[in-house]
């Protein structure tokens, strides 16, 4: 090999190299950036989570609320079950409650409002095999929790609208497959009360999510390292070659 040639050999390597490690190590960096941004989102959904329940915005600020800002605030309100058909949501437990850790579904169904408003309630959980109580049609004072609704992925299966089964929380969906009318933007987790019957089961929700990201940070910023060692022991053997092979 000539020495233009091995010259051209070691900046290609070198380019190549440093462009490896300078992606590595800005993975590591965002992950560290996303690790921030994931412990303030779970200071700020346990603080709402915890907060006292305040009363159901009305009807005309609904439009204005968005999940980054009130996903997960507790509410109060009294309204009355729709006698109409309701939806249940499939689930095989819930990465929300940890008193959810079987299969069964979740029952979803309109309660009017006072004004005349429609909001969409998830009345809890019913095991798979039990059957949910219906709803009393009797006004009832409720807490909850603001929820935004689950658009289905791609693999996510459509509903089955003859067993009323969705396999996503899209209340809106729900709502028009059933003739809802017109809903809130926003559905309702329910906390409590809970039935006579104690099902469907509502429950507290808690914050449970994942924080990987400092073991995902240092896995990126271990692999630069090793990059940048392979490369280091390359360079110094191609400098130890190289007078051997001008001679």
């Amino acid at each position: 090999m000539t020495a233009q040639a091995h010259h051209r050999d070691s900046i290609g390597m070198s380019v190549f190299s440093f462009i490896v490690v300078g992606t590595l190590i800005a993975l590591g960096v965002w992950q560290l950036q996303r690790r921030v941004e994931k412990h303030a989102l779970i200071a700020a959904l346990n603080e709402r989570l915890s907060a006292a329940p305040q009363p159901l915005p009305l009807a005309t600020r609904w439009n204005a609320l968005t999940p980054e800002n009130d996903e997960f605030r507790r509410v109060t309100f009294t309204a009355t079950f729709r006698a109409v058909s309701y939806a249940r949501v499939y689930t095989s437990g819930s990465a929300l409650r940890t008193d959810v850790a079987s299969l069964g579904s979740f029952v979803f169904a309109p309660a009017v409002l006072a004004d005349g408003g429609t909001v969409v309630v998830n009345r809890g959980f019913v095991p798979e095999g039990a059957k949910g109580a219906e709803a009393s049609h009797a006004p009832l004072t409720m807490t909850g929790y603001l929820r935004f609704p689950e658009k289905p992925g791609w693999i996510t299966p459509a509903p089955d609208l003859n067993k009323g089964l969705w396999f996503a929380r899209d209340h809106l969906d729900m709502a028009r497959a059933l003739s809802w009318g017109i809903v809130a933007p926003f559905y309702v987790d329910l906390e409590a009360p809970s039935p006579p019957s104690g099902v469907p089961k509502p429950g507290p929700l808690e914050v449970r999510l994942r924080d990987d990201h400092l073991q995902y940070a240092i896995t990126w910023f271990a692999l630069a390292a090793a990059v940048a060692i392979a490369f280091g022991f390359w360079l110094r053997g191609r400098a130890r070659a190289a007078p051997a092979s001008q001679g």
